[in-house]
């Protein structure tokens, strides 16, 4: 019996982290990028162009590499945890690994990145002021910019 309970807690925690991610995204974000501001719809130059180019070979895999050492280096400051998983500060390598490999929410108290294994960017939903300027300043050491998007 307490093993059935355990397993079907696990399902309430899993249910409780999706419902957490669904309000979450509907939050105010910020996004963390390698370009310093939103490209305008009407931009004469040619982004779709310049993203795949970022996506091929080894500039991908660059662009990832910021985007972990900024996790990595958040978390020396706040705690964080993984999509559904209850480690909270898991071993950075295990957090680095997941970032490469697939579609992740990062957990931050009550604020959350979003990271895909091939985009230029990461997603930061209701981050407060002071997560938002630690994300800032550690974004500009990795030459990333962190800019609101306009929908």
């Amino acid at each position: 019996m307490k093993a059935l309970l355990g397993w079907l807690s696990g399902f309430a925690e899993v249910d409780e982290m999706k419902k957490t991610v669904e309000e979450l995204l509907q939050c105010q974000c910020w996004i963390i990028d390698i370009l310093p501001s939103q490209v305008p719809e009407d931009s004469p130059g040619q982004y779709f162009s310049v993203e795949k180019y970022f996506l091929q070979g080894n500039r991908r895999e660059e662009i990832k590499q910021k985007h972990i050492n900024l996790v990595l280096k958040l978390n020396c400051y706040r705690d964080i945890s993984i999509d559904d998983e209850t480690a909270i500060n898991p071993l950075p390598e295990h957090i680095a690994d997941e970032m490469k490999k697939r579609h992740l929410y990062i957990m931050i108290g009550e604020s959350m990145i979003l990271s895909e294994p091939d985009d230029t960017h990461l997603t930061v939903f209701n981050p407060d002021s002071q997560l938002l300027e630690l994300i800032r300043q550690i974004a500009s050491g990795e030459g990333l910019f962190v800019w609101k998007p306009t929908f």
